[in-house]
């Protein structure tokens, strides 16, 4: 829910017309118009008027606009597009959309038998974790080696240099999450 979109319920629940708030708040009727039909958001002293007027505290408003914006985001096997393929023997799925505008950045990565995923090393201050659902995985972090099973976790700095192998019999499968998300 936008700013515009809250102020048209509160505006509906106190059973004010457009004309009436505007009279009330003194801001302009195609201000408020605008405003609930989501072409400009107003201003902070608009704002103020409009609470005043509707008998709500600014900081209220703002809450339940900020509790309204929460987001909730499905996306099926299907809609994912955002598909990387290293080399013919490992695939990285991005599993939600706009990673980059997120705080964590979730993947799938797949490694066909005898494959290897793309060496990887990232600024200072991203992490990783990686969850193992199939397979078994030699993950390489810096100079050290882990072997990973299914159901094996692995969290680490990732501005260490690090790259992923299967050495199984069976394609690997891993859950991957980054965060802050980074190219």
């Amino acid at each position: 829910m936008n700013i515009g979109e809250l102020i048209r319920k509160l505006r509906k629940e106190r059973k004010l017309t457009l004309f009436e708030l505007s009279n009330k708040s003194g801001v302009a009727l195609a201000t408020l118009s605008r405003m609930e039909n989501g072409r400009m958001t107003g201003t902070l002293n608009s704002h103020m008027n409009i609470c005043r007027a509707l008998e709500v505290a600014l900081p209220d408003l703002y809450r339940d606009l900020v509790a309204a914006d929460r987001i909730v985001e499905v996306q099926s096997e299907k809609a994912r597009a955002d598909v990387s393929i290293h080399d013919n023997t490992a695939t990285l799925e991005m599993l939600a959309a706009n990673s980059l505008s997120k705080k964590m950045m979730p993947m799938m990565i797949k490694i066909s038998k005898g494959g290897q995923a793309r060496a990887a090393e990232t600024k200072i201050g991203i992490e990783k974790f990686i969850y193992v659902l199939d397979g078994k995985v030699e993950a390489y972090i810096g100079k050290e080696k882990y072997d990973l099973n299914k159901g094996d976790t692995l969290y680490f700095e990732s501005s260490v240099a690090h790259h992923f192998k299967n050495p199984g019999e069976l394609e690997a499968r891993l859950i991957s999450v980054v965060s802050p998300p980074t190219l």
